[in-house]
């Protein structure tokens, strides 16, 4: 397999990094996103390693490949990659390569406000930045409250009650009070223990279909939430997804599910701004800004608001006769 010398710059949203691969990757073919993103995954999926993972990386790892857009509107487009493989959306990634795409000459820079559309698996997501300050803010592709009230039994024979919601991907939605644990005050370890059984159970007992693609219908992880929602404080939540990963941010996609969530009970309506904490106490706002429909289903679209700071730049290389250079992981 060939490695060759990788350009990287690093970027985190409320916490969560981004690494952006900026040059040396081999030409991925593909006539749409999602023909890249098989493209990547069946033929390339050893640089996904060689720069998520350790020694370069860590299990928390994510990264953004840009690839040429071909949807209308789309100023680039990006292919995500984690510990596991290669999601659907990210709203931390987003929000970072708006800002990296206006620095870097990618889009035309306007005052006091630049649009940069991104052309994401899930579809077209528009990123508005305030240029003076940073802040970054997306449009959501319709999300919506997919399986409600969903019965599931764990390994221990309990049974609990969590919501399925999209947000350019699915989550298990749950309240930590159901399972016996505190987002604000128990350990990540734990918090990540009961998120990964929650989500292998809701894969095996519940049925996740997109209405229009059968690529973006699977589950992507579990949100955890002490259910403040509506609440008129900040919520908190932790979302584990891929193999364990544990997201820093408040996860924009996955605000963007409980959005679309708590917009179909009620408890949240238009223009009302939500305000979301993470495990380590960075804040994204949302707010639903339109109803929509996605097929047959009733979906809404949400507007999510955040920062992203720029950490580093590297170039990594593989030196031959290097086995642990190719990549790997300690847990």
């Amino acid at each position: 397999m060939n490695y060759p010398k990788i350009e990287v710059v690093d970027m985190h949203t409320g916490g969560e990094p981004l690494r952006i691969i900026t040059g040396g990757y081999p030409h991925v073919e593909g006539k749409t996103i999602l023909d890249k993103r098989r493209y990547v995954r069946d033929h390339l999926d050893h640089l996904r390693t060689f720069l998520m993972f350790e020694p370069r990386g860590h299990k928390e790892m994510y990264g953004a490949l840009l690839v040429e857009p071909n949807l209308p509107g789309a100023d680039l487009a990006v292919l995500f990659m984690h510990n596991e493989g290669y999601s659907t959306m990210c709203g931390h990634a987003v929000i970072a390569l708006a800002r990296y795409a206006v620095d870097e000459g990618l889009v035309s820079r306007q005052e006091p406000v630049t649009r940069v559309g991104i052309e994401c698996p899930c579809g077209l997501v528009n990123v508005d930045l305030d240029v003076a300050s940073g802040n970054a803010s997306f449009v959501s592709v319709p999300a919506f409250a997919a399986n409600r009230s969903q019965k599931i039994r764990l390994e221990n024979g309990r049974q609990i009650v969590v919501d399925v919601a999209y947000g350019g991907a699915f989550y298990a939605l749950v309240e930590d009070k159901l399972l016996g644990v505190d987002v604000h005050h128990d350990s990540v370890q734990k918090l990540t223990q009961v998120a990964s059984q929650v989500t292998e159970n809701v894969k095996t007992q519940v049925d996740i279909v997109h209405p229009e693609s059968t690529d973006l219908g699977f589950l992507y992880g579990t949100i955890i939430t002490d259910g403040r929602l509506g609440s008129g404080m900040p919520s908190r939540n932790i979302c584990v997804f891929a193999d364990e990963q544990v997201d820093r941010s408040p996860t924009g996609s996955g605000v963007t599910a409980r959005m679309a969530l708590a917009h179909a009970v009620g408890s949240v309506g238009i223009d009302e701004t939500v305000t979301f904490e993470s495990i380590v106490g960075s804040k994204f706002e949302a707010k639903v800004v339109d109803t929509t429909s996605i097929g047959s289903m009733p979906a809404v679209q949400v507007e999510v608001s955040g920062k992203a700071f720029y950490t580093g730049r590297t170039v990594f290389e593989f030196e031959e006769g290097d086995d642990l250079g190719k990549g790997f992981l300690c847990r």
